[in-house]
């Protein structure tokens, strides 16, 4: 899968806001002067834009999966 095709489907409101709360802190970063905080809005924008984040993008698209017999609690 290419990196337009991931840009440009699979929207949600998760995305729409890591990208708008990313943006923001970058921006407020700016204006005081705390560029540090420029890396912290960067990388979660980039979360929201590219879609990344849950295991380094391995649940785009769905693939991930959770095997319910591993996830129970032993009983002793």
């Amino acid at each position: 899968m290419n990196i337009k095709h991931r840009i440009t489907s699979g929207w949600t409101l998760q995305r729409i806001l890591f990208v708008a709360m990313g943006a923001y802190v970058i921006t407020e970063s700016i204006i005081n002067h705390q560029y540090i905080g420029i890396l912290f809005g960067g990388y979660f924008a980039s979360m929201g834009l590219f879609a990344f984040g849950c295991a380094a993008g391995n649940c785009y698209g769905g693939q991930c999966e959770i095997d319910p017999k591993t996830t129970e609690k032993k009983q002793s």
